[in-house]
């Protein structure tokens, strides 16, 4: 038993079980998670179609419960390292016409010659 009483004047305290002003306390809080709402984060379009397909992807996460998250994050970081990944794919030589060869000391469109890193 406790000795603590309210202060003269001060709002009675009412127990969950209890009615204050003629309505029911709220209920217990519910140890559930909540179900998946979207973030609201907007998806600004980059002008890659690639790109901005990858990121629209983004937007399946938001109904999804949270750990469902992890699939659709590694799915687009999986699409969009491929997409970095061409970048750096060399196009293929066009072949010129049969018996022409690049003039002696003339830079090909890839000449690698000198070493340009700093």
């Amino acid at each position: 038993m406790s000795d603590w009483t309210p202060e003269a004047g001060a709002p009675p305290v009412s127990t969950p079980d209890e009615q204050v002003d003629g309505e029911a306390a709220a209920a217990a809080p519910s140890h559930e998670p909540a179900g998946p709402a979207p973030l609201g984060v907007v998806r600004t379009p980059t002008g890659h179609a690639a790109v901005d397909v990858r990121l629209e992807r983004l937007a399946d996460a938001d109904h999804l419960p949270a750990d469902g998250h992890i699939e659709v994050y590694e799915d687009v970081h999986r699409g969009l390292r491929a997409e970095l990944t061409s970048l750096d794919v060399r196009p293929a030589a066009v072949p010129g016409p049969p018996g022409t060869a690049a003039a002696p000391g003339t830079p090909s469109a890839y000449d690698n010659t000198h070493d340009h890193r700093s």
